[in-house]
């Protein structure tokens, strides 16, 4: 991607020409932040596709309050107004309902009314919260919250105010899915604080930001900027607290930090504030199984050329017609039968990858392009190509047996692998089956046994994986949001469980269920 240090320096020297608006720094010139003008604004404007374009087509931004948002939304919404090259600019700002959209409006008809030579060029409507560049046939509006459709808007730039707080993806869509078509660079530009709910269009934003963050997700028209305290950061340290406020010790006091922190400690509740405002973090209790830093610990080198002849046993997850399946083998090592190769595969119906609705079509693309994503062509999944790879997977390798979800295990299908000589074994995904393979994959994950050559899908799907838990402590993988695709984990945990039930190492759950005289499939 070209960098244009020229439309960088462009974009900070326009906003460095307008003026703050509130408090002390009434009038003051806007000096951007480190973090705003290097993380932000100069990757935001100075990044540019081949056909000289900006990169990005979205912006989000999650920060802790009191840190500079509504000033930096409304310097951006100025610039793809006033100086974007855009004739007959089009731009909304939108928030969960029109009173906490117009916070960033204020600020920027409050910049524009600052300003002589702005003054002149634009025209403020403030009872329709609106601002116009007459001779440009340029606006800037804020938009109800009850907006209905996008018939009509054309937008070039959207601001959109506390994502979090949206209560369904509704409004997003209107705004962002077509809607800006027929514009050369739209931006999106999202900016928020982290929500106190780990649903809705917020965090999905939030996890698209984290995944591309932390190369999980490719999405080169994505930027993703995220300030805040890890899970398992110090919610109580000074540094955790600097960490989190890229603006500390200028829009915000390290003591005013200090005093929420007091009124927070010993209060459960003033503590989820403090954690949720403060520091950035989605509170609710839910949380994923291991951090992504384990399963990362030892992905090995899988050369399926060397495996040809080897052990094997295997995990299939089936998909319903439309969405991904996963085909998984595990492969013990003969010196130590707990350490795993693992190899994965993987469909999706062809037209998933040109599918404007499928959030994740460009990283299909890529992965189909790589080799790790195979396609079956129309809109539904082609069982037979999954057949044929399996066939040909077991006279490659000595594949023993495999397990197949019981609840959705493609009886004819079946029925032709086990014709053809293979072993399909039904599988439950719940506690009762899931527990003990689940715990003896996190105790292999964490002695670094289970080789995975890196796999991208297997990488994302593992980053995805949240647990339910029951009150004896077992875990199973959570299918409650269909939209964090696991399946390639779920195939590989079913694989691990052949493999115990195989080999001589086995785990201690399964020694003393036998030995108290309890079946186990």
């Amino acid at each position: 991607m070209p960098f244009s240090e020229k439309e960088a320096e462009k974009a900070v020297r326009f906003i460095r020409k307008l003026r703050h608006t509130t408090g002390q720094w009434k009038g003051v010139p806007f000096t951007l932040l480190p973090w705003q003008e290097h993380d932000i604004i100069r990757p935001l404007f100075g990044t540019l596709r081949e056909d000289g374009t900006r990169q990005y087509r979205t912006c989000y931004v999650e920060v802790p309050k009191k840190n500079g948002k509504s000033e930096l939304a409304a310097a951006i919404a100025l610039k793809l107004l006033l100086a974007d090259n855009e004739p007959r600019a089009e731009i909304y700002g939108a928030a969960v309902d029109r009173k906490q959209a117009s916070i960033v409006f204020n600020v920027a008809r409050d910049m524009v009314l600052q300003d002589k030579k702005l003054r002149s060029i634009c025209k403020v409507v403030d009872s329709q919260k609106r601002i116009v560049v007459p001779h440009t046939g340029s606006f800037y509006e804020v938009l109800s919250a009850e907006i209905r459709n996008k018939h009509g808007i054309n937008p070039h730039g959207v601001i959109f105010d506390e994502v979090h707080a949206q209560p369904t993806r509704h409004l997003w869509d209107v705004l962002t899915a077509g809607a800006s078509d027929a514009r050369r660079q739209p931006l999106v530009f999202a900016i928020t604080t982290a929500g106190d709910k780990r649903e809705g269009i917020g965090w999905e934003l939030h996890e698209r930001a984290v995944q591309v963050l932390n190369g999980t997700l490719h999405d080169p028209s994505f930027l993703p900027v995220v300030y805040a305290a890890d899970d398992e950061d110090d919610w109580e340290s000074e540094a955790t607290w600097i960490k989190a406020n890229p603006s500390i010790g200028h829009t915000i006091t390290l003591e005013r930090v200090r005093e929420a922190y007091l009124r927070a400690k010993g209060n459960p509740v003033e503590e989820n504030l403090f954690r949720q405002l403060r520091l950035n973090q989605w509170v609710q209790t839910e949380t994923k199984w291991l951090p992504l830093s384990v399963w990362d610990m030892a992905p090995g080198i899988i050369v399926e050329e060397k495996l040809k002849g080897r052990t094997c046993f295997g995990g299939l997850d089936l998909s319903s017609v439309s969405d991904m399946t996963a085909w998984v083998m595990v492969f013990p090592h003969d010196d130590d039968p707990e350490e795993l190769d693992v190899v994965a595969r993987f469909w999706v119906p062809e037209d998933r990858l040109y599918d404007r609705h499928n959030r994740y079509r460009e990283q299909y693309v890529k992965w189909a392009k790589e080799g790790f994503l195979q396609t079956t062509p129309g809109d539904v999944l082609d069982y037979s190509f999954i057949k044929r790879q399996i066939l040909q997977d077991a006279s490659t390798f000595n594949l023993v047996d495999f397990n197949v979800d019981r609840l959705f295990q493609a009886h004819q299908l079946m029925q032709e692998l086990a014709e053809e000589g293979l072993t399909p074994v039904p599988f439950g995904l719940g506690y009762y089956s899931m527990a003990m393979p689940m715990k003896e994959f996190e105790r292999r994950l964490r002695a670094g046994k289970i080789h995975h050559g890196g796999n991208p899908i297997l990488r994302w799907h593992f980053d995805n994986l949240e647990v339910e838990r029951n009150a004896a402590g077992d875990v199973k993988p959570s299918k409650k949001n269909r939209q964090k695709k696991i399946d390639g984990i779920v195939a590989l945990v079913m694989a691990l469980d052949r493999a115990m039930r195989h080999t001589k190492v086995q785990s201690r759950s399964f020694e003393v269920l036998e030995a108290a005289g309890v079946r186990v499939y």
